[in-house]
């Protein structure tokens, strides 16, 4: 079994171009980012300066050895001590609230634009690779950008206070440290680098196991009846030893990295403490001065690896950073024009009160349609009249594109050329959600929203009574699905209403259709996982249903087609015959070809 996963784009270095792109969050948080920069520059100059108090101490109460003036120089110290501490508390608490809104705003915006967004994106792009941009890279960015900013910036100031106070103690010892401090950033570098690649190794194979962990599960007892489970062991455990091997690797470049950028600080150490001992055993310089550079000695070295940890970090997640901001920048294709907003709100601003009654004519004027994904067209100057009530039928193989009508009509997709009228008027001189408002459509697979029966029915009408979502339950015998449950219409249906079978996630979803009582209906394949039991229940409610609506069915029983208005047979995503059931049979083409064999094999059945 192969575990799909994507794979990374290997970005090789730092690019604020892309980092750029997420100016407008931060400056959204604008205020809070310079409070947090004033409290860094505060808290840096006041932590940097610690070693000057040692100087002091041991200048002024060692050497002379007395204790005449501690007192002051001790409230002094516990105030700075404080100070830092106050700092510090307000920089986290102010860093959590930016990581967190800023996160939320993200995310926020990618659940908005995908909502937006048109069907074919959701097409191409599948779940987990969206779910996996909004959730995942959201909250990586959020934390680099409001913990791993602020702590290089910490790092660098930490190292400029630093120097600036060394050059005021002694700029001879200064500049040795100045000698040494780049060769700790090139060896730290080089090996957050190396670091770098294996840790994308690592979360590729960690996307994998996720993915193996996944396919596991979920197809658990596929996996039993075709008996294959030393097969997925087999591979779980390859994957599972390789991704120990480069985390090994990781840790090892990690292993190596740290002692020699200490052997650094060891070397620099050691150097300030033979010149500066000798400068002391001159007369050149105070004992008290070479103790705060010993200090500082010290802590000019770990900020180098801190500030070449975070770049690392940064390079590694600016792919995240151009995932979202790539979802955030797709082109929304199908939109409504402003003159349209203006009149009928949009979908998040409805002006009902201007929405005109959608009666259900609908009509293909001379429409040439290609999939924007693509190369050649799927309709070619295709006219067609749908008079108010009329049903159409859309039959053909399995993949031969017989959703492509319905898709347009419902504008889902909007025609290459031409235009598709609704009740005469071209369907993009009016909102987007008054047509969709207008529609009940069933699909083969349906979806349920986590919640109960009764609530997942509701969705059609949301201000629906308990005793009007009862009476569309019953038209489809959707109610035998509620009864037969332990809590009735309160019954969980779990996730993705995965706790019913398909087809009474159909029957929940045809009453959902019922209370809204749409003037066009829309239905996929939706008799197809019903058993023929349960299909002749709901046959008769659907005729009655259907009756003095606009109806689409997209066939697959025979049940479904022969009392339609117009059938249009599908060929190679291309419509090759149209008319009624007995006019298609009378012409003995395709479409009596298609409808012998289904015969067939009911009777088979």
């Amino acid at each position: 079994m192969k575990y799909e996963y994507e794979d990374e784009v290997k970005v090789k270095g730092l690019s604020l171009g892309i980092w750029m792109r997420l100016l407008p969050y931060v400056a959204k948080q604008k205020k809070q980012f310079l409070f947090a920069g004033g409290i860094i520059i505060v808290w840096t100059a006041l932590n940097s300066a610690f070693p000057l108090f040692t100087s002091y101490a041991v200048n002024n109460f060692v050497v002379n050895e007395t204790t005449q003036g501690i007192l002051p120089f001790a409230l002094l110290y516990l105030g700075v001590i404080l100070v830092v501490g106050l700092m510090t508390f307000l920089w986290v608490k102010l860093l959590i609230k930016v990581e967190t809104t800023m996160g939320m705003q993200i995310r926020r915006d990618c659940f908005i634009h995908l909502q937006k967004i048109q069907v074919a994106y959701h097409n191409t792009n599948s779940v987990g690779y969206l779910i996996g941009r909004v959730m995942s890279d959201t909250e990586r960015i959020s934390g680099m950008i409001s913990w791993g900013m602020t702590a290089m910036a910490e790092a660098s100031l930490v190292i400029i206070f630093s120097l600036i106070y060394m050059f005021i103690l002694s700029p001879p010892l200064a500049l040795i440290l100045v000698l040494i401090i780049p060769v700790a950033w090139v060896i730290a570098w080089f090996f957050q680098r190396k670091i770098l690649v294996v840790s994308r190794k690592v979360r590729e194979i960690n996307s994998r196991i996720t993915g193996a962990y996944n396919e596991g599960i979920t197809g658990s007892k596929t996996s039993k009846t075709l008996v294959i489970e030393d097969l997925n062991s087999a591979e779980f455990a390859k994957l599972s030893d390789n991704m120990q091997r480069q985390s090994v690797r990781a840790s090892r470049l990690t292993a190596f990295m740290l002692p020699m950028v200490a052997s650094v600080g060891s070397i620099a150490l050691a150097v300030v403490l033979y010149r500066g001992g000798f400068m002391v055993n001159r007369g050149l310089l105070d004992l008290g001065i070479l103790s705060a550079f010993i200090s500082y000695a010290i802590i000019t070295i770990d900020p180098v690896v801190w500030v070449s940890g975070v770049i690392s970090e940064m390079v590694s997640a600016q792919v995240g950073v151009e995932r979202v901001t790539g979802l955030l920048a797709e082109e929304i294709t199908i939109t409504d024009s402003p003159e349209v907003v203006e009149k009928y709100g949009d979908t998040y601003n409805p002006k009902r009160e201007n929405w005109e009654p959608l009666i259900g004519e609908v009509t293909f004027d001379d429409v040439t349609f290609m999939y924007p994904d693509g190369d050649e067209n799927v309709l070619e100057n295709f006219s067609l009249e749908i008079p108010h009530g009329t049903t159409v039928a859309i039959v053909g193989e399995t993949g031969a594109g017989k959703s492509t009508i319905v898709n347009l009509a419902c504008r889902f997709y909007e025609p290459t050329d031409g235009r598709i009228l609704i009740d005469g008027k071209d369907a993009r001189d009016r909102s987007q959600l008054w047509l969709h408002s207008s529609l009940g459509y069933v699909l083969q697979n349906p979806h349920l929203f986590s919640g109960t029966i009764m609530d997942n029915i509701r969705y059609g009408k949301l201000d629906a009574t308990d005793e009007e979502v009862i009476a569309a339950a019953k038209i489809v015998s959707a109610n035998v699905v509620a009864e037969r449950m332990p809590e009735g219409y309160n019954t969980e249906v779990g996730e993705g209403g995965d706790k019913l079978s398909t087809g009474e996630k159909q029957l929940v979803s045809f009453a959902r259709a019922v209370l809204a009582n749409p003037p066009i209906f829309v239905l996929d394949e939706a008799t197809s996982s019903i058993d023929t039991e349960t299909e002749l229940l709901i046959q008769n409610a659907i005729s009655h249903m259907l009756e003095g609506r606009t109806s689409f069915i997209i066939a697959h029983r025979l049940s479904t087609i022969s009392h339609a208005d117009i059938i249009l047979v599908v060929e190679d995503g291309k419509i090759v015959e149209r008319g009624t059931h007995a006019e298609l049979i009378a012409a003995g083409g395709h479409y009596n070809d298609l409808y012998t064999a289904m015969r067939l094999d009911e009777t088979d059945i």
